[in-house]
């Protein structure tokens, strides 16, 4: 289970006068569900995310995974811990265009031996519609780009799941459509937390939480199934 317990992280304005991004007491998102974290734009959900993910260390507090610390992993051994439990669905996609689907959702192998991650990637994509015969992914529509990041961020069958505002850039078609597979995800058992505003995802979070001023509400509205 991931949990974040007393996190406090500051950044400094332009004039050097440092300010809170986040004042987190605790944060211990549910296996099997879609938690989402919505807030306004600059209110620190994307900031939570790296910060669960092992990308951004707090300047107090800590996260854990099954009780071991994770920043206390020397930065190898955090970034191997990573890519077998964590997908990380960004915002951007960062993939790489003159690359096919099924390279760019295999991009994570090449750091470190893995057998059959080849065959989970093609599997990924054909579940998920995309023509993973495509030379490049500049031939895919912003969807199937989105989808393409989707196996990438499952390819190593991680327990948890963190998306960054992952339907910013997509129609409604498209989103509805990866809102079926955030939601999928969850009822597989994974750890879900998802930072968005769009009231399509919010609506379909089996828990709600809202961030503001870089602090969670108390309460989480479980939604009826």
């Amino acid at each position: 289970m991931l949990v974040a317990e007393g996190i406090g992280l500051s950044f400094a304005d332009s004039g050097g006068k440092a300010f809170s991004v986040l004042d987190i007491q605790r944060f211990a998102p549910e296996p099997g569900k879609m938690t989402v974290v919505s807030g306004p734009s600059g209110s620190g959900k994307s900031t939570l995310l790296y910060v669960l993910a092992g990308l951004l260390k707090p300047l107090k507090g800590i996260v854990t995974y099954d009780g071991i610390d994770i920043y206390k992993m020397p930065e190898r051994k955090r970034d191997a811990w990573r890519r077998t439990r964590i997908g990380f669905i960004f915002q951007d996609f960062h993939l790489i265009g003159e690359l096919s689907p099924l390279a760019n959702a295999t991009l994570p192998a090449t750091f470190g031996r893995a057998p059959g991650v080849r065959e989970r990637a093609h599997a990924l994509l054909k579940k998920l519609g995309v023509p993973a015969e495509r030379h490049t992914i500049e031939q895919l529509s912003r969807g199937e780009r989105q989808r393409v990041a989707v196996a990438r961020a499952l390819v190593f069958d991680p327990p948890v799941v963190l998306a960054d505002e992952p339907s910013a850039s997509l129609d409604r078609v498209a989103a509805l459509e990866l809102v079926s597979v955030l939601t999928g995800m969850a009822a597989d058992g994974r750890t879900v937390v998802v930072a968005s505003h769009d009231p399509d995802i919010v609506a379909k979070a089996d828990i709600r939480l809202f961030l503001q001023h870089g602090r969670l509400n108390n309460a989480s509205a479980a939604v009826a199934a």
